[in-house]
């Protein structure tokens, strides 16, 4: 996967490709879909969900740039793939989670790998964990159309966020920095994955 998916993208800072190679991604799929586990796709885990495909995520991550000294908040962690290798990255990682039989899931699994610098919240994912915020970095497992500013309200000035968003069929992957209380959005590169829930743009109503 490393070799054929995530170095060809260009993906070479070095704590990157090793949480990669060290993490079992098998292990945070559905169990009837892991041998599909290392392909280079979206792997579907519940309706509009999916672990993003691992070029998606490795080449995300490198736009982002997490250093060992920062706390990310990982909205959307599914089974927990994206917030272990994360944690390989970061201080600490604070996952969001919606579903709870995926929530409890996820902790359980991470707990079994003896990562103990991640915790798995159960919430709505637009509502993010403001209790611990404010953050370094936040990261969402999936497509937005827009993101409330609620969310943007917990990233730290400074700090950044990474998001794949859908733009008709190609999605267009963007991270945001916050200077001065304001996001300034770079294109990063291209990507797509299913919205997430609660970051689809309201339709206005018109006759």
């Amino acid at each position: 996967m490393v070799d054929t998916q995530v170095r060809p993208s260009d993906v070479t800072k070095f704590p990157i490709i090793d949480a990669m190679l060290t993490i079992p991604r098998e292990l945070y799929v559905p169990e009837n879909k892991r041998e599909a586990a290392y392909v280079g796709e979206n792997i579907p885990l519940a309706p509009g969900r999916v672990v993003l495909e691992p070029r998606t995520l490795a080449k995300l991550l490198d736009a982002l740039d997490i250093q060992p000294t920062e706390v990310v908040l990982d909205i959307g962690s599914g089974l927990g793939y994206s917030t272990a290798v994360v944690a390989r990255l970061a201080d600490f990682v604070v996952a969001v989670e919606d579903d709870e039989a995926l929530a409890e899931e996820a902790q359980r699994l991470l707990s079994g790998q003896g990562i103990d610098n991640a915790a798995v919240m159960t919430g709505d994912l637009v509502g993010g964990a403001a209790k611990s915020a404010p953050y370094d970095v936040i990261v969402l497992q999936g497509a937005v159309e827009e993101i409330p500013a609620a969310l943007l309200d917990q990233i730290k000035d400074g700090g950044r966020i990474g998001a794949i968003f859908a733009e008709g069929a190609l999605g267009v992957v963007r991270v945001g920095y916050k200077i001065d209380g304001v996001i300034n959005w770079r294109f990063a590169f291209n990507a797509g994955a299913p919205v997430l829930p609660g970051f689809a743009r309201s339709r206005a109503f018109a006759l």
